[in-house]
């Protein structure tokens, strides 16, 4: 098999059979987009290559609205890509820090509030609180996920955000992110082999 027989190129797609007896030929890998990645797979971002290492989804009890995230792995870098459907298709990548990174006021007005501030500074730029919720975490989008609490926040252009998570009475991850487009990621690839 050459490479461009590997990779779909000047492949014929068949019809299906009217009995319905064949099997329907898989997509191309040329036709992947972002909501078909899985683990295992290689994409393009930032002038990096990225690895799929795992999904998870996030189901947020409202009558079924899920999101779904992905993990990345460059050789220097983890970054987290969701797909969230509200009115319509959002796309955000994110990186964690440490909780800490927010300062004590963060901290304090938690344990005197059981809330984070409405407005937060973090690395020159002030975050407004947009939303709040809770919902359920499934890792690998397995087990009966893990109830967290979340506070969104976002920037004032809305280029932006910040998202302290709250797993246990002292737990708290925050994500820092940009909302993104999805003719950013390029040359999606399956795992091979």
């Amino acid at each position: 098999m050459g490479w461009k027989e590997f990779f779909g190129f000047g492949r014929k797609r068949r019809e299906p059979d009217p009995g319905g007896s064949e099997e329907k030929p898989s997509a191309s890998v040329t036709d992947l987009t972002l909501a078909d990645l899985q683990v295992g797979y290689v994409l393009d971002y930032d002038m990096k290559t990225w690895e799929v290492t795992a999904q998870h989804h996030y189901d947020w009890g409202d009558g079924g609205t899920l999101s779904h995230e992905w993990q990345m792995k460059s050789h220097d870098d983890t970054l987290y890509l969701e797909k969230a459907s509200d009115d319509e298709v959002e796309w955000c990548v994110c990186r964690p820090i440490p909780f800490s990174r927010l300062g004590a006021r963060v901290r304090n007005h938690i344990q005197e509030h059981e809330d984070p501030p409405d407005e937060i500074e973090f690395e020159g730029t002030t975050y407004h609180l947009d939303e709040f919720g809770g919902g359920k975490f499934f890792r690998n989008g397995k087990g009966p996920g893990r109830e967290f609490l979340v506070w969104d926040y976002e920037d004032d252009a809305g280029e932006r955000f910040l998202s302290i998570e709250q797993w246990d009475e002292d737990d708290f991850e925050v994500f820092v992110g940009i909302f993104v487009e999805e003719y950013q990621f390029t040359n999606i690839l399956p795992r091979i082999g």
